[in-house]
């Protein structure tokens, strides 16, 4: 019985050391010279040192939202493009897909035209 789960058992070690040993490495090997800008906390496109409680600009969410709409979008596209050229998924595939496509298409028209892709 160990036989069967002896591949299994050697794959998770192996990417465990090969996960855990840069991080240690880098904690045994790195240079320890800690300055304060180092260890201030940084978000993206903001002062570091300022209130806490001042206003944002959204925009940089709505980027990344943005982002990972249309990244998903290609991740859907891939598989779909796989299936279509092995001719398994037909015309209701073919038309599944172009719905969602022209939905995507139709919001990425509505963030262009609210200026959601213009950058100041």
């Amino acid at each position: 019985m160990l036989n069967e789960y002896l591949p299994i058992l050697l794959f998770i070690g192996v990417a465990s050391v090969i996960g855990v040993a840069p991080v240690l490495l880098g904690m045994v090997l790195g240079p320890h010279k800690p300055d304060v800008y180092k260890n201030s906390p940084y978000e993206c496109g903001f002062e570091a040192f300022e209130d806490a409680r001042m206003k944002f600009d959204v925009r940089y969410y709505l980027v990344a939202i943005l982002f990972i709409l249309f990244d998903l979008e290609i991740a859907f596209l891939f598989p779909w493009a796989i299936m279509l050229k092995g001719d398994t998924i037909g015309a209701a595939g073919f038309w599944a897909m172009m719905l969602f496509l022209s939905v995507l298409v139709i919001g990425f028209i509505y963030e262009w035209k609210k200026g959601a892709l213009e950058w100041e």
